[in-house]
């Protein structure tokens, strides 16, 4: 349960020339490194900092998913048993290993169950280990890993009018998404032919992607109250639409 240690864990890569060729590791080696990291995240709740100190290099770098950069002293006093009324567990899921040499790349999917309180959530992670030799030991030198966005628990909105929101949106000249309703929904296409996009309510003008990037979709409304502005927040950032025309 990351939140509330290390945020998500995450590995900073390593570079391999162009001669360098990856062969599937053996059973073993898969193993080993599956233990490896297994024990690393069941230390979380419990705060084991020496699970940690013993399996990472003296120089290792771990990055969150939100950026954070951390070093091995940094890891390693980050660690702290969870508190009163949090808990947690992570399943490793569909690992693969390939070696080069004396260095290991383990991909994995780390599949967290979080209680708060008594609330139950879900976090998929997708995680890329970087493990060298040294000594005759596989350390971890390098940990990364990112939130896989989830279908969020849908939400009940009152007073939607979705026709407020039907309409063309541009932002150049060539580039018009059009926003409709259908069957009680909402739904985006970004250019002809492509699939739509299916729009989740989260409050008054706030609808959330159905596809992979789970994107924020802010209708802006004028002096007069209509939407005359769409915004898709990606990434940090606001791509503007302004409305062209209003369907039918």
């Amino acid at each position: 349960m990351r939140m509330c240690t290390l945020g998500s864990l995450a590995i900073a890569g390593i570079a391999f020339g162009p001669s360098a060729f990856a062969g599937e590791a053996p059973r073993a080696l898969r193993d080993e490194l599956l233990r490896t990291t297994q024990a690393l995240v069941d230390a979380l709740p419990t705060g084991n900092q020496e699970a940690w100190r013993q399996a990472l290099t003296e120089d290792a770098v771990v990055i969150d998913e939100f950026g954070r950069i951390a070093h091995k002293t940094d890891t390693v006093a980050s660690i702290h048993p969870f508190p009163k009324g949090l808990s947690g567990s992570i399943e490793l899921r569909d690992a693969h290993v390939q070696q080069y040499g004396d260095t290991a790349i383990l991909q994995v999917e780390e599949y967290e169950r979080e209680t708060v309180f008594g609330q139950q959530f879900v976090v998929r992670y997708q995680s890329l280990l970087t493990f060298v030799k040294q000594a005759g030991a596989w350390k971890l030198a390098g940990y990364e890993d990112v939130t896989l966005p989830t279908e969020p628990p849908k939400l009940a909105v009152a007073d939607l009018v979705l026709g407020d929101y039907e309409g063309s949106y541009r932002y150049a000249p060539e580039r018009a998404w059009k926003v409709s309703s259908e069957q009680g929904g909402l739904r985006v296409v970004t250019r002809p032919g492509a699939t739509p996009n299916l729009l989740q309510p989260i409050g008054k003008d706030v609808f959330m992607g159905s596809d992979d990037e789970r994107n924020l979709f802010i209708f802006r409304r004028g002096a007069d109250g209509k939407v005359n502005a769409l915004i898709e927040r990606r990434k940090f950032n606001d791509l503007r639409l302004d409305r062209a025309s209003v369907a039918g």
